[in-house]
């Protein structure tokens, strides 16, 4: 039986806050290391690596080759200063104990489609850290495209509204849709209106992929670490994904910035605006540059407003209805009866109404973005 009422607020929790600052200054070496290589800036990379530290590369033979780092930053000094390169870096995982550390970055090329994954050796060398080695390899792991990225949608609302009662964002549609997206060989990024940590709800360890996920370092590091609207470049994604569970309702709908991340990669990338149960509630107010709601005539799907339980306490709490809202904009809402997965397409526009929607819902999304490819 699905544990469908286990809240599990993961970063308020003692043992993830401390240390925040470490991790913080860990992560802005890491940066400086992928603005070096990004922008060939070769005194970030000085400034980032210990000054005898060795990266342990593969040559066109597949052989350690060792190269110290002044032989690696001088790669960087005869290239135009500040441009950048076309090589893209992500910050995967960061695990630190007391004054040494390990990471991850994932490298993105993207004009030949290839995948990198980095990983880094740390020590903190007089109150400093500093990367003393990096071993990295070619990851040929069921890529696609490194410009197949979607962008899941997640919400910083630990609470019900202004009330005392826990909420977060539903963890089964997460793990999912992500999983779903992975296997498909794309690539997950998270944003959620504050950036940073977000709680999370709906944890079942019954359930293997849940419990897999919830002990997966790199996707509870970018649960942990989620991204700002300002950091967001709508151009690099294909699809939008707006995760539910009760903290959808709020933070989220609202956003301006977030408004427009996704009529953007809808409008001037020619994605897909999606989302699965309460999720739902941050399309309400998407409107087209001609000013009419989004759904407006579009068939969607969502929690349903009768599903709710309209005597319980969180309910009172709710700042709008997801269905009744969709409806008097012009809507039309379709679902099907309780524990039933449901999932609707209307063009550019995919909706699934419940947990049990979320892999469905992703199906549709590579499907429609393979038609577009295969034409």
């Amino acid at each position: 039986m699905r544990n469908s009422i286990l809240v599990f607020s993961l970063f308020l929790l003692n043992s993830l806050i401390y240390g925040q600052t470490e991790e913080t200054k860990i992560k802005n070496v890491l940066l400086d290391y992928v603005n070096g290589t990004s922008y060939n800036r070769p005194e970030l990379l000085k400034k980032a690596f210990y000054t005898n530290a060795n990266l342990f590369l593969d040559n066109t033979e597949q052989e350690l080759w060792i190269v110290p780092i002044n032989e690696y930053q001088s790669w960087y000094k005869n290239k135009k200063q500040g441009e950048f390169n076309g090589r893209i870096g992500n910050v995967v995982s960061i695990d630190y104990t007391n004054t040494i550390a390990t990471a991850k970055v994932e490298i993105l090329f993207p004009e030949d489609g290839t995948r990198y994954k980095d990983l880094f050796l740390l020590k903190k060398i007089d109150s400093h850290w500093k990367i003393i080695s990096k071993a990295a390899t070619k990851d040929n792991n069921g890529i696609s495209s490194v410009e197949d990225k979607i962008l899941f949608i997640v919400s910083n609302a630990a609470k019900y509204g202004n009330s005392d009662i826990p909420t977060g964002n539903s963890f089964s549609e997460l793990v999912n849709a992500y999983d779903t997206f992975k296997k498909a060989g794309y690539t997950v990024d998270f944003v959620s209106p504050k950036g940073g940590t977000v709680p999370l709800s709906y944890i079942d360890t019954s359930d293997s992929l849940s419990l897999s996920y919830l002990y997966n370092s790199d996707f509870m590091y970018a649960l942990k670490n989620t991204q700002k609207p300002n950091e967001i470049e709508p151009k690099n994604y294909k699809a939008v994904h707006y995760i539910g569970g009760g903290a959808a309702m709020y933070g989220v709908p609202e956003n301006k910035e977030i408004q427009h991340i996704a009529m953007a990669i809808y409008e001037k990338h020619n994605g897909i605006v999606s989302s699965v149960c309460h999720g739902t509630a941050g399309v309400v107010h998407l409107k087209t540059e001609d000013g009419e709601y989004l759904f407006k005539g579009k068939t969607v799907s969502g929690y349903p407003d009768s599903f709710e339980k309209k005597d319980a306490e969180y309910f009172k709490h709710f700042p709008f209805l997801i269905q009744k809202t969709l409806e008097d904009r012009g809507a039309i809402f379709n679902f099907s009866p309780r524990n039933n997965a449901h999932v609707e397409v209307d063009g550019k526009l995919i909706t699934g109404q419940n947990y049990l929607s979320s892999r469905g819902v992703a199906l549709k999304i590579i499907e429609s973005l393979n038609a577009v490819k295969n034409k």
